[in-house]
């Protein structure tokens, strides 16, 4: 099934990102249009694709991860973040095949790969 999937681990505290938010947009021509937002689970992970079947489309489209908020929580500190909110831009250029995009975060870097 082609579907967009993601997860976080937080390699700050080496366990994955539960309760972040994220949320998805497809960009066409610098107009960005909200697909999807979630809350990810106890395991960093959404519990269903961000995107599958015939939603799924050739284009480009923006990842938001919501991490400062999530790293005040886990700190309990009021103090504003280094990192707030990471975005991934990237695009599909075949939806016939699986793209899977997570991110290794801690509150002061970030990186990411297309996984499998």
């Amino acid at each position: 099934m082609t579907k967009l999937t993601t997860h976080v681990l937080d390699i700050y505290s080496g366990k994955p990102g539960s309760g972040i938010a994220v949320e998805l947009f497809s960009v066409n021509n610098n107009e960005k249009k909200k697909i999807n937002s979630v809350k990810l689970n106890s395991d960093g992970r959404s519990e269903k694709p961000l995107v599958e079947g015939e939603n799924f489309k050739e284009g480009k489209y923006e990842l938001i991860f919501y991490v400062g908020d999530y790293f005040k929580k886990i700190n309990n500190t009021d103090n504003i973040p280094f990192l707030d909110d990471v975005v991934i831009k990237f695009g599909i250029s075949n939806p016939k095949e699986h793209y899977h995009i997570p991110l290794l975060v801690s509150p002061w870097s970030y990186s990411t790969y297309r996984g499998s």
